[in-house]
């Protein structure tokens, strides 16, 4: 008997054997039975999965802070995929169908006066656009960029977050598309020694949207905090896939991703992956996510998974819950004399405080909290 090794057979028993590669024909077309698409309405994708070829461009525009440097480079450039390497097929597609990329440098020893912020206009209703976006912070450097993604059409992209030692980067990744849209993104994250990341993903908009963020540790002592804010309407899916791959030790890793839906068919899916490596000695890691159902006909898909290859830890846990309002929360408002759409509000507000604190960018936290209210109101809520 002959057996075919032309593409690889991706073990999906544990996440420290995936298969990655630049090269997109080194991936199998997903069907959308493997684990990793499972959840996933492939029909939805516009082909990105397929090797849908690019008919337009998205314009990026950088409203950087004066200390911060902007750069437009070819695909050749050396920083390019220093942060990562593309885990499936349609990111593998986006790195091999970019033609330049922006790259976007914090200055060694240099905290930045105000944010960076990074606007991504998708390409237009019914084309198609790849992008590649590189955000760098060198030794010693602090600075807080802003992605902002907005705009029609289908959209695939991989970024990057390279964190020298000593480092302090927050990013805030906003998905404010227009309904038409379709966004699959891959953000790769390299944190150096005794550096820290502040990674905070906001989903709102767009008709199918995947975010899979991936923190990798390059020294000890490292530190990334990852947190996503999600809310979706009837017909949405919202995807999200975090990893945290610990390979260095005594590093600190916690996620916390909060999620709303109403409407029907409305739906939404994290997947929370956290892998210690027997190296990873004195991890300190902790993973939740919290879904609150307003409709019936929604659903929210919840699977933490936690892989620790050492006993010698300093901890490491995960939680998940999904459920619909508490009645007992609601009838302690409304018996002091507030109406019920007022108290439904003010749940979901109490709901999504904690993470709308995290955003210490004001204007974009009230953007943020006003869109919120737009959602509730769209179904009286």
């Amino acid at each position: 008997m002959t057996v075919s090794v032309d593409k690889p057979v991706v073990p999906e028993s544990s996440r420290a054997d995936w298969f990655t590669s630049y090269d997109v024909e080194a991936f199998e077309t997903p069907s959308g039975r493997e684990e990793i698409w499972r959840f996933t309405p492939m029909k939805r994708l516009a082909g990105l999965h397929t090797g849908a070829a690019a008919t337009g461009s998205a314009s990026v525009e950088v409203d950087a802070a004066p200390e911060v440097r902007v750069e437009t480079v070819e695909r050749a450039d050396a920083r390019i995929g220093q942060a990562g390497v593309p885990a499936d097929r349609v990111a593998a597609q986006a790195y091999s169908s970019f033609t330049s990329a922006t790259v976007v440098t914090v200055p060694g020893e240099t905290k930045a006066s105000k944010p960076t912020t990074v606007t991504v206009t998708g390409p237009g209703e019914g084309q198609v656009a790849y992008g590649h976006l590189q955000v760098r912070a060198e030794l010693f450097a602090e600075g807080v960029v802003v992605l902002d993604h907005r705009g029609s059409g289908v959209y695939a992209d991989n970024v990057e977050f390279v964190l020298a030692d000593g480092a302090k980067l927050t990013v805030v990744s906003i998905q404010d598309w227009a309904d038409d849209a379709v966004h699959v993104s891959a953000h790769h994250a390299k944190v150096g020694r005794d550096a820290l990341l502040k990674h905070i993903v906001v989903t709102l908009g767009g008709d199918v949207v995947r975010v899979s963020p991936t923190a990798a540790f390059a020294g000890p002592g490292g530190e990334v905090d990852l947190t996503g804010l999600y809310f979706a309407d009837a017909g949405q899916h919202l995807e999200h896939r975090t990893f945290v791959d610990h390979a260095q030790p005594n590093c600190t890793s916690n996620v916390v991703y909060k999620g709303a839906l109403q409407g029907d068919d409305a739906h939404t899916v994290w997947i929370g992956d956290v892998l210690i490596r027997a190296a990873a000695e004195g991890t300190q890691t902790y993973e939740l996510n919290r879904n609150l159902v307003l409709t019936d006909g929604a659903r929210a898909d919840s699977v933490p998974n936690l892989e620790i290859e050492t006993g010698e830890i300093a901890g490491a846990g995960h939680a998940s819950a999904t459920g619909r309002f508490d009645d007992e929360q609601l009838f302690y408002l409304q018996a002091r004399g507030i109406p019920e759409d007022q108290a439904r509000r003010l749940v979901v507000r109490g709901f999504f405080h904690e993470l709308l604190m995290k955003i210490d960018v004001p204007e974009v936290r009230e953007r943020l909290e006003a869109a919120i209210e737009a959602e509730l109101a769209a179904v009286g809520a």
